[in-house]
């Protein structure tokens, strides 16, 4: 039987802690039940749960195309900060992606997690050695080796 995904993304934490890059992507589909066990993970460790999309739209409202590309990497930077945790949950992740925005979500998301473990929900899946986010045929699709970061997933196979 398959380890809880709550139980097993508090034991990753924990692993993470020992880490260079203490990052743990949450990774499955959409629907998949992410943010129930973020949430869930939350309200048991009083880590901050921030919805990205929500807090960097906010702060990138005003900007033009060009200066949000420049500006993403400190504001998401200041936005995990600002939750003042040892441990930060970040959902909704999809801004990141946006092909305007000229970003690589993955090395983002190890920056961040350099001073603090981040945990992060991926819409995507894990096969053969490799992350993904959408599909091949996709603008905004990624393929990822598993290296430097740890996974968790409903299916718990990894």
């Amino acid at each position: 039987m398959a380890e809880p995904l709550v139980d097993q993304i508090l034991r990753k934490v924990e692993q993470a802690a020992t880490l260079y890059y203490r990052l743990l992507l949450v990774v499955a589909p959409a629907g998949a039940g992410k943010t129930i066990a973020l949430r869930d993970v939350r309200d048991r460790t009083g880590a901050p749960l921030l919805n990205v999309n929500l807090e960097l739209s906010r702060r990138m409202l005003e900007l033009t195309g060009r200066q949000r590309a420049l500006q993403l990497p400190q504001i998401l930077r200041e936005i995990v900060s600002n939750g003042g945790r040892e441990t930060i949950l970040l959902d909704n992740i999809e801004v990141l992606f946006d092909i305007g925005l000229k970003q690589d979500p993955l090395r983002l998301l190890q920056g961040l997690s350099r001073n603090r473990t981040i945990v992060a929900a991926w819409n995507g899946s894990v096969a053969n050695g490799f992350l993904t986010y959408a599909t091949p045929d996709h603008p905004e699709y990624r393929r990822c080796p598993l290296r430097d970061f740890l996974v968790a997933s409903p299916e718990g196979t990894i």
